[in-house]
C-alpha cells in the first residue's frame, strides 16, 4: 500500500460540543482516523469513537491500542461489534499486549511476563476471529428467529480472516511484531521503546537505526504479506520551527537526553522542522520504511495538519 493515511489520537476528553468540533476540524484538515488508546485515567474507548463518528462524516474511528489483558475476549467481541455498527463500519481494531504495570496494579489484573501478555494478545486475536465467524450464540436461536432480531457481528469483513474491522498490532517487541506480521491488516511500530533497566513502562524514543531493524525483522516474517499490509508509525512529537536543530536541543533538555539531537532529527518517529521539512521527511520515510500510516498525538493535531495538506499536493 502506498496511499498516506494520517490519524491523531484523543488524549484528553472535552466537554460534547468541544469533542464533536475538535472530530470535525480533524475532519476538515484531512485526517482520515481518530484512535482512543486504552488506559486508565482516560476516556474509556468505545464510547468515544461512537462519539467521534457521530459527530462527523467519513472519518473513520479506531483503537490505539487496546491492552488484550483487559479483556475477556467473549465481551470484547460484542464491544467491537456494537461499535462497527453504530459507526457505519468505519472501525479500525487496534490491539496490544499492554506495557504500563500500574495500571495493571490499579485495575488488580495479574501482570504476566512480557511472553505471557504476547500470547494473550495472540489468543484474543484468534478468539476474535472465530466469534465474528460464528452464526450468533446457538442459545439465543430461538430468540433471535420469535422476535426477528439481527446476530450481532460487525459489518465489516476485512480484518481477523475477513470476518471483522481492519486490525493494527502495534508494539516493538519481537512476539509482538511476529503477531503482527501473521495476522495484521496493518502493523504497528510504536516508537516508544521500554527503558532498560527501568520499571516497566519507562520509554524512550527509538532511533533510525531500531526503526530500520523492526521493520526489517517484521517484512521477514511476514514474507509475501509485507507488501499487501500498511505499516503504521506513532509520532511521538511535533515541532513547527525553521530552526530544527534549536528545537531538537530544547526537547532533549526539557524531556532529558536519551539520544543526540542528530538522532532525534533522523528518527521517524519525531517531525521537527519546517512543514515543507517534514513533509519531505514523511515521503523520505516512506521509501525507507514503508510508513504510510501516521498517527501523531492529539495535542499536535492542529499543529501537523498542513503538513497533510503539503504531502497530498506533492503525491497528488
Amino acid at each position: 500500500m502506498t496511499d498516506f493515511r494520517f490519524s491523531y489520537n484523543i488524549f484528553g476528553l472535552e466537554e460534547p460540543t468541544a469533542f464533536a468540533e475538535t472530530c470535525r476540524r480533524a475532519e476538515h484538515y484531512g485526517y482520515d482516523a481518530v484512535f482512543a488508546a486504552d488506559h486508565l485515567g482516560i476516556a474509556s474507548p468505545f464510547p468515544t469513537l461512537v462519539a467521534a463518528a457521530q459527530a462527523t462524516e467519513r472519518l473513520r474511528v479506531g483503537t490505539l491500542v487496546l491492552n488484550a489483558p483487559f479483556w475477556n475476549p467473549a465481551l470484547l467481541a460484542r464491544e467491537i461489534a456494537t461499535t462497527d455498527v453504530l459507526t457505519g463500519g468505519r472501525l479500525e481494531v487496534g490491539l496490544g499486549a499492554g506495557h504500563m504495570k500500574w495500571e495493571f496494579d490499579e485495575a488488580s489484573i495479574e501482570w504476566e511476563p512480557f511472553g505471557s501478555r504476547a500470547e494473550r494478545l495472540r489468543a484474543t486475536v484468534d478468539e476474535l476471529g472465530r466469534l465474528f465467524a460464528a452464526d450468533g450464540y446457538e442459545q439465543q436461536a430461538a430468540m433471535r428467529e420469535n422476535f426477528g432480531i439481527p446476530v450481532l457481528r460487525p459489518v465489516q469483513r476485512s480484518g481477523f480472516g475477513g470476518n471483522g474491522p481492519p486490525l493494527i498490532v502495534g508494539g516493538t517487541g519481537d512476539r509482538i511484531l511476529q503477531i503482527a506480521a501473521e495476522s495484521a491488516d496493518v502493523i504497528g511500530i510504536a516508537g516508544a521503546f521500554q527503558v532498560k533497566g527501568q520499571p516497566p513502562g519507562t520509554l524512550r524514543i527509538g532511533t533510525a537505526a531500531e526503526a530500520d531493524e523492526r521493520v526489517r525483522y517484521a517484512r521477514e516474517r511476514a514474507g509475501d504479506r509485507a507488501d499487501r499490509v500498511q505499516w503504521h508509525a506513532l509520532t511521538q512529537v511535533v515541532v513547527i520551527t525553521d530552526d530544527r536543530a534549536a528545537a531538537a536541543e530544547e526537547l532533549l533538555e526539557r524531556y532529558g537526553s536519551m539520544m543526540t539531537a542528530d538522532e532525534l532529527l533522523e528518527t521517524p518517529f519525531a517531525f521537527i522542522g519546517s512543514v515543507e521539512q517534514i513533509a519531505d521527511q514523511v515521503l523520505r520515510n516512506r521509501e525507507r520504511y514503508g510508513f504510510t500510516y501516521y498517527t501523531v498525538h492529539g495535542p499536535y493535531m492542529d499543529a501537523f495538519a498542513p503538513v497533510i495538506e503539503r504531502v497530498r499536493a506533492i503525491t497528488g
